[in-house]
């Protein structure tokens, strides 16, 4: 079976063409500049090749045409026909509370994704116009959606709810609804896999960590709480969002510097996390060189940061009543073996020890852990694609 997994945003497009039963990768690429003029980048890892092509892109439409035509090309292509792709899975960041699950897309669905516009104005949009692009240059193909937020759809009301009027959440839809759930679900699922465990037997907190991060309590198999909230700028700080602030800073703020709230947000999202304290950069690795060569502030991004991770890991073992794994992954989680030392050192006393050595390791799985470490502390590589290919997959053989 092949799956066509597509993940479009306002101005680009990435895909990848993997058959989700063998796992293999048949091609993977970027469109960017949609609407401006248009770049695509195609690989066909299987070569270890890499094309690169400047083609007008008015609308996302003509990116999917060209993602088909580099995929059936003589020269770089993998597929004879656009009938050999049996599905497209498209990746779509929130389905507020109306799915608690990946669905087969129909008209019903794309309504209901519409009505999610206002959870996820940046987002949402660009997810949609993907899914018509789609429909329009590859009819009588069946799409299904896989959504970040679906994941932490088995959260309880006690750490859903904000401590808001109840009729914000009953009218308005305000709520912890989280994100990065289609990442969390998969490296937890890896995790039980790796432990040689009934998923259903294990308690693990899996810590995404990049230039947007994100903590999830799995109990069970389940997501009971997360970091991100109503929206992806709360929890941790982040490469540039400010994670959890006391809301009164706003108001202080605006009224001292006269920041409208729109002025506000870009402030919180765009000009915060690791960046506003560092002053240096928001790439974690622009940082830790200049915390080595003594910049203070970088180091103090860093440690906050750090911190921070190591503070909601304590949270949620509390919450879940102990913790069986903890799981690093993502950008950050991958590859900062510093990162990763300093958040999950200090916690002996919940039965975490680190073995320094083991935890020099980059990109790929691995136990991080002390053989004698009670809570087992696991690298994973994430991989969502995999995740909406075989929820494609499975969903389409239904």
């Amino acid at each position: 079976m092949k799956v066509l997994v597509i993940n479009a945003g306002s101005s680009s497009l990435k895909y990848q063409l993997m058959d989700p039963h063998t796992r293999e990768v048949l091609a993977k690429g970027l469109c960017e500049r949609i609407g401006i003029d248009g770049r695509l980048t195609h690989k066909i890892p299987a070569k270890d090749a890499k094309y690169e092509f400047d083609i007008p892109m008015p609308t996302h439409a003509e990116a999917i045409q060209a993602v088909l035509n580099a995929l059936l090309s003589e020269e770089h292509g993998v597929i004879k026909s656009v009938s050999e792709i049996d599905a497209v899975g498209h990746r779509v960041v929130h389905a507020g509370e109306k799915f608690a699950s990946s669905v087969l897309i129909t008209d019903a669905v794309k309504e209901a994704l519409e009505e999610c516009i206002p959870l996820a104005p940046l987002h949402n949009p660009a997810n949609l116009t993907g899914i018509k692009a789609c429909e329009q240059v590859m009819p009588g193909v069946p799409m299904v959606g896989v959504f970040d937020t679906t994941f932490h759809q088995t959260m309880p009301p006690k750490s859903f709810i904000y401590a808001l009027p109840y009729a914000c959440y009953e009218q308005d839809k305000v709520r912890r609804y989280g994100f990065h759930g289609t990442s969390h679900r998969y490296v937890s699922q890896r995790a039980a896999a790796m432990l040689g465990k009934p998923i259903e037997e294990l308690k693990i907190i899996t810590c995404h960590l990049g230039n947007g991060s994100s903590i999830a309590a799995v109990d069970c198999g389940k997501s009971v709480d997360t970091t991100m909230g109503f929206t992806p700028l709360a929890g941790l700080p982040m490469g540039t969002r400010s994670g959890d602030l006391d809301a009164g800073i706003m108001e202080y703020l605006m009224n001292k510097h006269g920041y409208d709230m729109k002025e506000m947000m870009t402030i919180l999202n765009k000009k915060s996390g690791v960046l506003g304290i560092s002053g240096v950069s928001s790439d974690f690795r622009d940082i830790e060189n200049a915390a080595n060569e003594g910049n203070k502030q970088a180091a103090l991004a860093l440690e906050a940061f750090q911190y921070s991770v190591k503070k909601y890991i304590g949270a949620y073992a509390a919450a879940m009543g102990g913790v069986d794994a903890i799981v690093f992954t993502a950008g950050v989680g991958e590859n900062d073996a510093i990162t990763r030392y300093n958040s999950a050192s200090g916690l002996e006393f919940m039965g975490v020890k680190m073995d320094q050595q083991a935890n020099k390791v980059r990109g790929k799985e691995a136990v991080i852990s002390a053989p004698d470490s009670k809570v087992k502390v696991l690298l994973i590589p994430t991989d969502e694609e995999l995740m909406i290919a075989m929820d494609t997959a499975e969903i389409v053989g239904k």
